[in-house]
């Protein structure tokens, strides 16, 4: 039997029940975190660096310019790569070191409250859809793959999945979502390869891009 130790709350007689498994400090999650987190904040980076050289230097194509599919100089330079007046990889500079942060926090001990959960997991939803907005852009507007975009993405479909799954089978969305968050979170890496091999055959039926290979 787990031993179990209560503790009485200020102000009424509900008590909070901490048990030993409490004290046990998950590691794969915030491990996924870290590693998610830097993938994505190497895309930015780099997508801010070539940014920067393409405003310092406009003649020169960018480094990441591997043909007229394949490139990332035409995203930058439309209104699109500028979404909110600014260069859009300085978003994931931001937004990605912040769950990195989460990641190295939740190593070191550190608990958050349920809201903090569904917030990130709100964050994660709306990164998915700028995303999923920015991929349509690319290929059925811009008529390009762009590479560090594409590895933006390639990090932001999992952490989305992945903080969904989590929430639900740690009782975040509800006890109610708990089973079928078990379920899926199982199903995580097999749901993850779907939604790449989905951006794979839309890219390729509009812009043949296995062609340019």
């Amino acid at each position: 039997m787990i031993p179990e130790r209560n503790i009485p709350t200020l102000g009424n007689n509900e008590k909070v029940s901490i048990t030993s498994t409490d004290s046990k400090r998950p590691v794969g999650y915030p491990v996924f975190l870290i590693i998610a987190g830097f993938v994505g904040l190497t895309a930015a980076f780099a997508l801010t660096l070539e940014k920067i050289h393409k405003l310092l230097h406009p003649e020169e194509a960018a480094s990441c310019d591997f043909s007229v599919i394949v490139q990332c100089g035409k995203n930058l330079g439309s209104w699109q790569g500028s979404l909110l007046g600014f260069p859009n990889p300085i978003i994931g500079l931001m937004a990605w070191s912040v769950v990195i942060t989460i990641g190295v926090s939740m190593l070191a001990g550190a608990r958050y409250a349920n809201w903090f959960w569904r917030g990130l997991n709100i964050g994660a939803a709306f990164a998915l859809a700028f995303v999923i907005w920015l991929f349509s852009q690319s290929v059925f507007v811009l008529g390009t793959l762009c590479p560090w975009c594409m590895v933006t993405w390639s990090a932001t479909i999992p952490l989305f999945w992945v903080v969904t799954f989590w929430n639900m089978k740690h009782g975040i969305w509800g006890s109610k979502a708990q089973k079928l968050g078990t379920t899926l979170l199982s199903w995580v890496a097999i749901i993850v390869l779907a939604s790449y091999l989905i951006e794979a055959v839309i890219a390729q039926f509009v812009l043949n891009w296995v062609a340019t290979l």
